[in-house]
């Protein structure tokens, strides 16, 4: 097959949303002939072959960050990724597209699908349908819950990375699909073990870590207010990841003393996250929403227990009292209280830690990447067997026509 991904993020842009999309090309070129369109910023080349997959970049206007995009670079996106996804696919046929996120990505994809004639597969990420940290966001606006409905109805098949993606989909805008659930994967990540004190930390302190984008929906600043309750604990907080809240939040450490508390780490190179996640000994987030929440597995898979909401898809794969503990949206007093339990309890952070290795086996991108490889196959089988009954259709009647 030949395959063409669209997702305005890629690394080194983006998310979690980005780096598994890449994960999943890089796997299905090892088969298939692959290509992704995604956005050009921060001198990026416009064409390169990255494992297999060729990448093709098209400009945006006002992208600053690497992991943050603003509305205008989004918007800018949809038309020219639609006019240069059109050259690609007049220079070479290709059997079927891949969408990544419903907005912005998601018109592109439409677009070129009903250009070329191939069928599309549209994969929702969660946050394109529901974020409840934004006021814009898209189940709260009618123009666009009105959209998406529609890329959605129009796609051949739509794949959601949890139930609870799916769930919002049907909640909010097409009750009649019901979508497939494929899970997120990772890959091994093998690091040599490096001494804490290369980062200048003491072996007897308990190193708390949050990996995400500095942004509204993770809320952070509940994280702030933990560490500064544990105040008289032996505990620090490492926040790896960079966003529009950064400046923020230092603010608010410096004004509540808690500087040698936490440390704010900005971007941190993939080979260096998991070398800091080895070090560490329990991962907490207070995020509001994951539509699957990839940043559990890759400390799952570094042996550490995790403390954060149950509110998003990352209820499929973590059990309470099992891969850590599941807190009630915003029961701030809860999720502190179960950070002291593991604290103070080193036998219990081993016992899940050793747990949530085995557990995060499961989600190999090998695995991810052959369910996306089936759905590809059975799609272009049924669009293709569903052209030929229209041909079939055309010639009888064509046939009838003549007789007559």
């Amino acid at each position: 097959m030949k395959i063409l991904f669209c997702n305005y993020e890629y690394p080194p842009l983006g998310g979690g949303g980005g780096e598994v999309t890449s994960l999943i090309a890089q796997e299905i070129a090892k088969h298939h002939e692959v290509t992704v369109l995604t956005s050009q910023a921060q001198g990026l080349s416009s064409r390169q072959v990255i494992e297999r997959v060729q990448i093709i970049r098209v400009p945006v206007i006002f992208r600053k960050q690497k992991t943050v995009a603003n509305l205008l670079s989004m918007m800018t996106f949809i038309p020219v990724a639609i006019r240069t996804g059109k050259k690609v696919l007049k220079n070479s046929n290709y059997d079927l597209i891949n969408t990544h996120f419903v907005l912005p990505t998601g018109p592109v994809g439409d677009s070129l699908s009903s250009f070329a004639g191939i069928p599309n597969v549209l994969t929702l990420h969660g946050g394109d349908l529901y974020d409840p940290s934004k006021f814009i966001s898209p189940h709260r606006n009618p123009l666009l819950r009105s959209w998406i409905s529609r890329l959605l109805r129009r796609a051949d098949v739509v794949v959601g990375n949890s139930n609870d993606t799916l769930d919002n989909m049907r909640r909010y805008y097409t009750p009649e699909i019901e979508g497939v659930r494929i899970a997120l994967g990772i890959r091994n990540h093998s690091v040599d073990y490096e001494p804490r004190s290369r980062y200048g930390f003491k072996n007897d302190e308990i190193l708390m870590v949050t990996v995400g984008r500095l942004i509204a929906r993770k809320a952070l600043i509940q994280l702030i207010e933990v560490i500064n309750s544990l105040k008289n604990e032996n505990v620090r907080l490492l926040i790896m990841g960079e966003g529009p809240q950064g400046r923020f939040l230092k603010y608010i450490c410096s004004r509540k003393q808690l500087g040698g508390k936490i440390i704010l780490l900005g971007f941190v190179e993939e080979s260096e996250k998991f070398q800091i996640l080895k070090i560490c000994d329990l991962f907490v987030s207070t995020s509001q929403h994951e539509g699957f929440g990839l940043v559990f597995l890759e400390a799952m898979q570094s042996g550490l227990p995790i403390v954060c909401y149950n509110h998003g898809g990352q209820n499929d794969f973590l059990k309470d009292q099992e891969t850590g503990y599941l807190i009630e949206l915003n029961d701030l007093g809860h999720f502190i209280k179960h950070c002291q339990l593991l604290i103070r309890d080193p036998d219990l952070r081993k016992k899940i830690g050793e747990n949530n290795k085995l557990k995060a086996k499961e989600f190999n991108i090998d695995r991810c990447a052959a369910l996306y490889e089936n759905v590809f196959i059975t799609t272009l089988s049924a669009f293709n067997d569903k052209q030929r009954k229209n041909v079939s259709k055309k010639e009888l009647k064509q046939n009838f026509m003549d007789t007559d």
